[in-house]
């Protein structure tokens, strides 16, 4: 058996790797060798960001699983992928810190206006400017996923009033004031000061967030989207910015990525951009390593994965979550 895999992994972790799957061969194609060396995968651990020739894979028939190392399905689950019987497992929660930490560091420096703070530093200007508050703010969540629950106890000390969305609107967390269900947008948007998206990219979310959705939302609110950018129609967005409806946007992700250069995104007013880096993570190899070990011991074994996902929606269910099964292991 062949384990393929395309993440930046060391030797180290190859050889835990090995550990727990030690009759199979180990394969690190990396982002070079991926398109070629996935369709001799019979299991496959990784986030191809190039193009990669599922119909070819699927059609070879012997991939007979896949572990993303992103949170983030759109990689992998294509149109073949879907309709298959091959088991897909994501590392939906992983990362909720780091992410959780990234959101803060957008929404705090757009709301206390650091980046106009640093720019008058480079001018050695000391003057005051207007700042806006988190604490006492709305805050809507769109996608109570492991990022959004993990937002959620973050959020909580700052006193803010929480409002969600979610696809399984149920346990909600006690700081959270209302759950409501996924295509409940018109309830959310108007009541809320501040909107972090959180959700995956699917078919029912890609450009979720589009000018209807912006107008909705109150005149002055601030929009984080720290999940992925098709969430958001990004022409949409700009104009409500330049209008002066939203009060700011702070992206970690963007339609295009990278930013086209030529993009409107870059001059629109009160809008903080960074590189889709909220993941980032020193042992961020390592949890991911982790991660695929305990669910090879698990496939071997005949028992469910991990965060196996729906792949008609793209993301686990709660039961399935790794947040569930952390959860039960204490």
């Amino acid at each position: 058996m062949r384990i393929v895999l395309c993440y930046p992994v060391q030797p180290q972790h190859v050889a835990r790797i090995q550990a727990a799957a030690a009759d199979c061969e180990i394969v690190d194609a990396g982002q070079e060798r991926i398109a070629e060396l996935l369709p001799t995968a019979d299991i496959y651990c990784g986030h191809a960001k190039v193009p990669v020739p599922w119909p070819e894979v699927v059609a070879a028939g012997r991939l007979k699983w896949i572990q993303s190392s992103a949170a983030g399905m759109d990689h992998c689950l294509t149109p073949e992928v879907i309709g298959t019987e091959i088991p897909v497992s994501s590392a939906s929660g992983v990362l909720a810190d780091q992410v959780a930490d990234h959101t803060m560091a957008l929404l705090l420096g757009l709301l206390r206006s650091i980046p106009e703070f640093v720019e008058a530093q480079k001018k050695r200007e000391f003057i005051r400017l207007p700042t806006r508050d988190l604490c006492g703010a709305k805050v809507g969540i769109v996608g109570l996923g492991a990022n959004g629950r993990r937002l959620t106890d973050v959020l909580a000390p700052f006193k803010t009033t929480m409002i969600a969305t979610d696809y399984y609107p149920r346990d909600k967390p006690d700081c959270v004031a209302e759950l409501l269900p996924h295509d409940a947008l018109d309830q959310l948007l108007p009541a809320c000061d501040i909107v972090i998206l959180t959700a995956p990219l699917n078919d029912q979310t890609r450009g979720m967030i589009a000018a209807e959705q912006l107008a909705q939302m109150k005149p002055g609110a601030v929009l984080v989207n720290v999940a992925r950018g098709p969430l958001v129609v990004e022409s949409d967005l700009v104009d409500a910015l330049e209008s002066g409806h939203l009060g700011g946007a702070a992206v970690d992700v963007t339609e295009i990525e990278p930013l086209p250069q030529d993009s409107r995104l870059w001059d629109a007013p009160n809008t903080l951009i960074t590189p889709h880096v909220g993941g980032q993570k020193a042992s961020r190899i390592d949890d991911m390593t982790d991660l695929f070990c305990l669910n090879l011991k698990r496939y071997f074994a005949g028992e469910r994965l991990v965060n196996l996902v729906d792949k008609r929606l793209g993301f686990p269910t709660p039961e399935d979550s790794l947040r569930t099964f952390m959860r039960n292991c204490i």
